[in-house]
């Protein structure tokens, strides 16, 4: 990435340069990018990082007002 950005040469030439595909490195330089402030196109790593531990605690809750809601069900049905 760091190749790319400070000598300008295209992303395909350092990619086979460094024997990698040149689409994995135009990710890195984007993703680079994106970290720095550069690019408002995409997330940030910092905000994929946040946006999975969010997606993972929505999902814990669901899961978890699933078993609340089974729960209500089972009491209200039991005779007084």
């Amino acid at each position: 990435m760091r190749e790319v950005r400070s000598t300008g040469r295209p992303v395909a030439h350092v990619a086979r340069d460094l024997g990698i595909h040149k689409e994995a490195l135009r990710s890195w330089v984007r993703q680079a990018e994106a970290d720095a402030g550069e690019r408002d196109d995409r997330l940030t790593t910092a905000e994929r990082d946040e946006l999975k531990e969010l997606r993972k605690e929505v999902a814990e809750l669901k899961r978890a007002n699933e078993i609340l809601k089974a729960a209500s069900v089972f009491f209200a049905s039991m005779p007084e």
